[in-house]
C-alpha cells in the first residue's frame, strides 16, 4: 500500500506569470500563497492554491525555453515536475533517508511558503519532489 498521500501539486511554465495568475484567480477563486522574485538560479514563481490541498507551481520563463506543442497530444508540455505529498515533516525525512539509501540524487529539505519541500531525480533523471505541509 502506498504510503504517499496523493500530489501536492503540478508545476507549469509561462511566458507571461501576471495573466496566468490571473486566469486561475479568475476561473477558480485561486488564491496566490507564495511568490519568489527571479534570481540568478531561479525563475520567478507563483504557488497558486487550488484547494483541496491541491496547488500549481508557476515559472515564469522566456517563450523559447518551453519546449512542445501544448495543443498536441504526446506533445512535450509545459509540465516541470510533479510533487508527491506526504503526512508530516518526519515522513518527508524518513522518505530523504529512504532515497539516499537508493542512491537517488537528492537535494535538501527546504521551506517554500506553506510547505516543506524535497526535490529528486528518479532513475531516469526525471525531476520529481516530495512535499508536506508546514506547520
Amino acid at each position: 500500500m502506498p504510503f504517499t498521500t496523493g500530489l501536492n501539486h503540478i508545476a507549469t511554465m509561462t511566458a507571461d506569470l501576471d495573466r496566468l495568475v490571473k486566469f486561475y484567480i479568475d476561473a477558480f477563486g485561486a488564491e496566490t500563497t507564495f511568490e519568489m522574485a527571479a534570481r540568478e538560479d531561479h525563475p520567478r514563481m507563483v504557488i497558486i492554491d487550488l484547494g483541496g490541498g491541491s496547488a500549481l507551481n508557476v515559472f515564469e520563463v522566456s517563450a523559447e525555453d518551453i519546449v512542445g506543442d501544448r495543443r498536441r497530444q504526446g506533445g512535450r508540455g509545459p509540465i516541470d515536475h510533479f510533487g508527491l505529498a506526504v503526512d508530516s515533516l518526519a515522513s518527508l525525512e524518513a522518505t530523504r533517508d529512504r532515497l539516499r539509501e537508493l542512491g537517488a540524487d537528492i537535494g535538501e529539505i527546504q521551506r517554500l511558503g506553506s510547505e516543506w519541500s524535497l526535490f529528486f531525480r528518479d532513475p531516469d533523471g526525471m525531476e520529481l519532489e516530495v512535499c508536506c505541509h508546514a506547520g
